[in-house]
C-alpha cells in the first residue's frame, strides 16, 4: 500500500516521476491512495495528470473543494496542509516538502528554488502517521480504509527498528483535534530550554505567547536563533514578520536571513537534544 497526502502537488520534473511510480505500484497489486488539497493543487488539477492517475488505478481524492457559493459560509483558508507518505504501513515520511520539483515550482516568483527537508521513519511512529492520513481520508470520503490492509505483513505493529531507536511522537493539529496543539507544545519546549534554541521557518508571524517566550528565553541567557528566508514569496508575510523583529532583537534573539533560496523548512531544536519538525509554520494561522 501507498498512502500520501500533500497540500501542493505541482506537475513537472520529479513530481511526474512519482506519479509514474505510483502507477507502477498499482500494476504490482498495491493499493495507492493520494489525497491533495483543492486550493494548493488547483493548477495541477487542470492538467491531464489526475485523469491519467485515476485511469492507472490510483485512488485520488481532492480535499476541501472551494465552491464560490459556499465562501460566505465556510472558511476557505482552512486547508489540508500536511505532507505525509506511508509505504506498506512500515516506512513513513513527513516534513515541509510538497510533492514538487524545486526546479519547476514557482520559478517566476523570483525567490529561487524552495529548500525543504523530510524525515524518513520506521517503527511505531509510522502507525501514528498512518492514523493521521486515515483520519483525513475518512473526513473527505466518509469511509475509513481498512487499517490492516497493505500493512499486515509489514511489521507495522511497533516492532523495534535495527540500528537504534529514538523517542518520537506525532502531534496532529487542525480543526477537530485539540485546540492549538502545536502552539502549546512549541511554547512549552521554548520555556523548557536551557542553553540553545534554533528555529527555522519561512513564515514568522508568531502568536503573542510564543514571541514572548522567545524573548524570555534570550533574556535568561539562552542563545536563540531565528532563521527565515531573505526573500519571501508572500509580501504580506514578509512585512508582518518584521513587526516582531525589533522586540526580538532587543531581547537578544539573533535573526539570520537565508540566501540560498526560499527556505521552506519548518524545524526547531532545543538544547541540541529535542527536535520539533514537520509542516506547521510559525504563524498565527498555522499555530491556531
Amino acid at each position: 500500500s501507498v498512502e500520501m497526502e500533500f497540500y501542493i502537488w505541482n506537475a513537472g520534473g520529479t513530481a511526474d516521476e512519482v506519479a509514474d511510480a505510483l502507477a507502477r505500484a498499482v500494476a504490482r497489486g498495491a493499493t495507492v491512495r493520494l489525497l491533495l488539497d483543492a486550493l494548493g493543487t488547483k493548477e495541477s488539477l487542470k492538467s491531464g495528470w489526475p485523469a491519467r492517475m485515476r485511469a492507472a488505478g490510483i485512488e485520488l481524492q481532492v480535499a476541501l473543494a472551494v465552491k464560490p457559493w459556499k465562501i460566505p459560509f465556510r472558511r476557505i483558508d482552512l486547508r489540508l496542509h500536511r505532507k505525509i507518505v506511508v509505504v506498506d504501513g512500515r516506512i513513513g515520511y513527513t516534513g515541509s516538502m510538497n510533492l514538487v520539483d524545486p526546479r519547476f515550482f514557482k520559478q517566476k516568483d523570483g525567490v529561487g528554488e524552495w529548500v525543504d527537508a523530510m524525515v524518513r521513519a520506521e517503527g511505531p511512529i509510522v502507525g501514528a502517521l498512518r492514523t493521521v492520513f486515515q483520519f483525513d481520508w475518512g473526513m473527505q470520503t466518509g469511509t475509513l480504509p481498512d487499517p490492516d490492509a497493505g500493512a499486515a505483513d509489514a511489521g507495522s505493529g511497533g516492532q523495534p527498528v535495527p540500528g537504534g531507536t529514538q523517542v518520537a511522537q506525532v502531534i496532529m493539529s487542525g480543526p477537530g483535534v485539540d485546540e492549538a496543539a502545536n502552539l502549546r507544545v512549541i511554547t512549552q519546549a521554548v520555556n523548557n530550554a536551557h542553553s540553545r534554541i534554533v528555529l527555522t521557518t519561512p513564515y514568522f508571524v508568531a502568536d503573542g505567547s510564543l514571541a514572548l517566550a522567545l524573548q524570555n528565553a534570550a533574556m535568561r541567557g539562552c542563545r536563540v536563533t531565528l532563521i527565515v528566508p531573505a526573500r519571501n514569496d508572500s509580501w504580506l508575510v514578509e512585512h508582518a514578520s518584521r513587526w516582531y523583529f525589533d522586540d526580538l532583537v532587543r531581547a537578544g534573539v539573533e535573526i539570520r536571513r537565508y540566501t540560498g533560496g526560499l527556505l521552506h523548512t519548518k524545524s526547531i531544536t532545543i538544547d541540541g537534544a529535542v527536535a520539533l519538525f514537520g509542516t506547521a509554520n510559525l504563524d498565527i494561522r498555522s499555530l491556531s
